[in-house]
């Protein structure tokens, strides 16, 4: 049976639909308010409903799915490329409609309220980090006012402030010294939060098969593990390691024309916080592995050391997926085989 497709355009308050009926031809465009979101379809037959890959969107996926609807997530630069005219609700919801009928747009794998709530806890720590950084160089920068310059980096930092803020409280009033001292504290508060996440990812990596699979690959630590299994959903939506590095911008970008084909660098699609995680975890290898094997060695007889890293990151790209698509451990002096 061919499925009605529906495109919605979520938002916070009030849902924007597009579909048309399949016996009168009829073109529909309804506003829905959010508490009658779910009602609409739950009175509705299964239909396939296509969604940006916005904020809420995983949520509103998962509650159609329980409803027996067929629901395709679409990345927002894959739909825009359908929307003609100006930009509003009913032209979004008209442009997801179309997206998600044509065969060669890529879909959003769907992930659980479990792999959500890691990615959550990967989030909160990267912001915690940067509030630290802002936070140390704030504080370096207004002691160069005062002529205390400090090194670049937090055990620099750490190590010159006791003095520096003994100077300064000679010359300099009370109130400023006491709230650079609160300051400088305060980075010992986001350092303890930091390590609370970390250990949280921990406990959770020590439960998950998954995790503790793909975290025996060289340069593929404890948030490269969690966040790649979270972030990749079901590995099998992929077909195979190669589609999952290209998903990840893992691979090179293509300019061509008239049968000539340029590649550039990489083409950084995808989700840049996974990419960036396998690229360190890929440089920390080729930086302290004492044998990072013959393939790498091979590799960088003929190629600068950025290449190595990113193509060193792709090779973990596609073994992080091939070790869960197959359900297999990592092996070191494994050796793939093209199919006869």
């Amino acid at each position: 049976m061919k499925l009605t497709a529906v495109g919605v355009d979520v938002a916070k308050r009030v849902f924007q639909l597009h579909w048309v009926e399949p016996e009168t031809g009829e073109i529909i465009s309804k506003q829905i308010k959010r508490a009658g979101f779910l009602e609409h379809f739950a009175n509705r037959a299964p239909c396939l409903i296509g969604m940006e890959a916005c904020g809420g969107a995983q949520h509103w996926t998962r509650r159609l799915t329980e409803l027996g609807h067929q629901v395709r997530l679409m990345p927002g630069k894959a739909v825009k490329a359908f929307v003609s005219g100006n930009k509003n609700d009913v032209a979004d919801a008209r442009a997801i409609w179309m997206a998600v009928q044509q065969p060669g747009v890529r879909s959003v794998a769907v992930k659980s309220e479990a792999q959500q709530a890691i990615l959550a806890l990967h989030r909160m720590r990267q912001q915690l980090i940067k509030f630290r950084t802002m936070q140390s160089n704030g504080l370096r920068g207004l002691l160069t006012e005062y002529g205390e310059v400090i090194a670049v980096g937090r055990a620099a930092l750490n190590k010159a402030m006791a003095d520096v803020l003994a100077r300064l409280s000679e010359r300099l009033p009370a109130a400023l010294v006491n709230t650079l001292r609160e300051q400088w504290s305060r980075l010992g508060e986001l350092d303890v939060q930091v390590a609370e996440i970390e250990r949280r990812l921990s406990e959770w990596m020590k439960e998950d098969k998954a995790c503790r699979t793909i975290a025996e690959i060289p340069g593929v630590g404890l948030l490269t593990a969690t966040a790649a299994v979270s972030t990749m959903g079901d590995a099998k939506v992929f077909k195979s390691g190669r589609e999952f590095a290209a998903w990840l911008g893992l691979v090179p970008g293509q300019v061509g024309t008239g049968g000539k084909v340029r590649l550039l660098g990489i083409s950084k699609r995808g989700d840049t916080y996974l990419r960036t995680l396998l690229i360190h975890g890929a440089r920390a290898v080729l930086t302290h592995a004492k044998e990072p094997g013959p393939w790498v060695e091979q590799i960088s007889k003929r190629r600068p050391q950025n290449v190595v890293t990113v193509a060193l990151a792709n090779k973990m790209a596609r073994t992080i997926w091939a070790l869960l698509a197959h359900d297999r451990s990592y092996e070191r002096s494994y050796v793939s085989v093209k199919p006869a």
